[in-house]
């Protein structure tokens, strides 16, 4: 499966999160980094549900870039 990851720069750090994966969330130094980390959050998390016995939501959402004029 192929979840999309939000990656957002801050002043010190990168974070992101997986829309479809409410709860799971990563941050560090590096964007190489933080896609790392959310690999390891999402498989841990796709974990939990199963363990727990809660459905595991299907990879639904997508990203886009658009042009604008500036």
């Amino acid at each position: 499966m192929k979840y999309t990851i939000v990656i957002e720069k801050a002043p010190k750090n990168y974070a992101a999160y997986a829309p479809d994966l409410p709860g799971c969330v990563a941050a560090a130094g590096t964007r190489d980094e933080v896609v790392e980390l959310m690999r390891e959050a999402i498989e841990f998390h796709l974990e939990g549900l199963r363990r727990d016995g809660d459905p595991v939501p299907p990879p639904q959402t997508t990203a886009a870039q658009v042009d604008v004029a500036a």
